[in-house]
């Protein structure tokens, strides 16, 4: 299983990538995996206001459907189409073209909240 170091966790299994003011945000490789096959993903439309913490979407997969949840606050200002186009991506690649949204942080601050890999990895051990 993959934990890029560089990035932060939440305990519902998403992850983001901060770079300056801007987050991507996506799902765990074990959320992938404990989900399967992913057949649907449901994002927000640019301009959506996030709540960290609060549902933004959802992602069907064979055995589930589960929320999409924020890591922090922000607003979208991209969903990733190719993830809605094709969702097995995020099976494939959760990390990489796997993201499903943009956002631009409005509460820097919120990151202090979230796990870092060592805190997720224990985790995910449990």
């Amino acid at each position: 299983m993959n934990f890029p170091d560089k990035l932060k966790y939440t305990k519902d299994h998403e992850w983001i990538r901060v770079e300056g003011e801007f987050g991507w945000v996506g799902i765990t490789d074990y959320a992938q995996g404990e989900l399967g096959d992913v057949v649907f993903v449901e994002l927000p439309q640019g301009g959506m206001k996030l709540d960290q913490g609060k549902s933004f979407g959802t992602i069907e997969a064979v055995k589930a459907v589960s929320d999409l949840y924020a890591p922090v606050s922000g607003e979208v200002v991209e969903a990733n189409k190719d993830v809605q186009s094709s969702p097995d991506v995020v099976n494939k690649d959760p990390y990489g073209k796997g993201w499903m949204v943009k956002v631009k942080i409005t509460n820097p601050g919120e990151l202090a909240n979230l796990l870092d890999v060592e805190a997720y990895k224990k985790l995910v051990a449990k």
